[in-house]
């Protein structure tokens, strides 16, 4: 990789593709689902016995081009690897958030065969998506790193905040993990012959929309917050697109039910969970900020192109 350099600005471009592939799977997944097609082709990695490609049918085309836009997927998660070791300077902790795309991309790729030759059983579905909500937190933090510096990150705002912005990372992930729940117990299972969680619809569905309120709760605590506090405007900007990511989300959601979970909805709402928990994530990202990146001089080379290590006890 001597031969061939990547600013970190251009490295950042690098790792929006990846983030964008990542969150762009996890849509069409819900496709599959939602067309009924989860079962279209019988086997993994063969779409029947003895057959890679998809029958020209709707349902197993469908399942089969999903397939192959998790290889394209795949292809761009390994050129976020080859980018952290090209960028300028080079960043120990990059790589291992790169290969961390890599390790959940595998695992991915494992678990959804899996999911086909046990039937769709939906705790196996439910933690297909939810991986992929991994793999999105996994993205994201690359790419904010990307064109930053490494070391030690220090909060912009007051230290209430960063417990505020926890509780928020805790509850979009039990908005997620109770919307899976809905789903996985709602008509849409990808299959008619596969099987659901044996709950009541209404009581899930309950459940699901209170965790939803009481993240919005924490939301508009932390808009009341951050302007009491005079927080930078890029934080202040972030809490507000959070706010109203919630609100549409909820209405969609709301809605959606109201008009007896069509697929149209469905897949809007499988979208804007995934736009919520971004925003989320991304709002808790900019609570930290780190020293400005200083690239090395050209031809640096070993201990001079070298960087600290980041040191932050933030999983981010």
């Amino acid at each position: 990789m001597r031969s061939f350099r990547l600013s970190p600005r251009a490295y950042q471009r690098v790792t929006s593709f990846a983030l964008l592939a990542l969150g762009f799977i996890i849509v069409t997944g819900a496709a599959v689902r939602l067309t009924g097609s989860g079962l279209g082709c019988s086997e993994w990695p063969n779409c029947e016995h003895g057959q890679l490609v998809a029958p020209l049918e709707v349902r197993p085309m469908i399942e089969f081009v999903n397939r192959t836009i998790t290889g394209l997927v795949s292809v761009i998660v390994i050129l976020a690897v080859l980018g952290s070791l090209a960028r300028t300077p080079r960043r120990r902790d990059l790589t291992w958030w790169s290969l961390g795309l890599v390790a959940g991309v595998i695992g991915q790729i494992v678990l959804g065969g899996y999911t086909v030759k046990f039937g769709l059983q939906p705790q196996l579905v439910t933690a297909h998506f939810l991986v992929s909500v991994l793999l999105v937190w996994n993205g994201l933090v690359l790419h904010h790193r990307a064109a930053g510096p490494g070391g030690r990150a220090q909060l912009v705002v007051e230290a209430l905040m960063r417990n505020v912005g926890r509780a928020l990372l805790l509850l979009v992930s039990l908005v997620l993990v109770t919307g899976t729940v809905v789903t996985a117990t709602g008509p849409h299972a990808g299959d008619e012959r596969a099987p659901r969680y044996a709950f009541a619809i209404t009581d899930v569905a309950r459940l699901h929309s209170a965790t939803v309120w009481a993240f919005l709760a924490v939301a508009l605590f932390a808009v009341w917050r951050l302007r009491r506090t005079g927080a930078p405007q890029q934080v202040d900007a972030r809490v507000r697109r959070l706010v109203a990511a919630i609100v549409v989300q909820g209405a969609i959601g709301y809605f959606q039910y109201a008009a007896g979970v069509p697929p149209y909805l469905v897949i809007l709402h499988v979208l804007g969970s995934v736009l919520v928990f971004v925003a989320t994530l991304d709002l808790y990202l900019h609570l930290f900020a780190r020293p400005l990146d200083v690239a090395p001089p050209v031809g640096a080379t070993g201990a001079d192109r070298a960087e600290p290590r980041a040191t932050d006890p933030e999983l981010v």
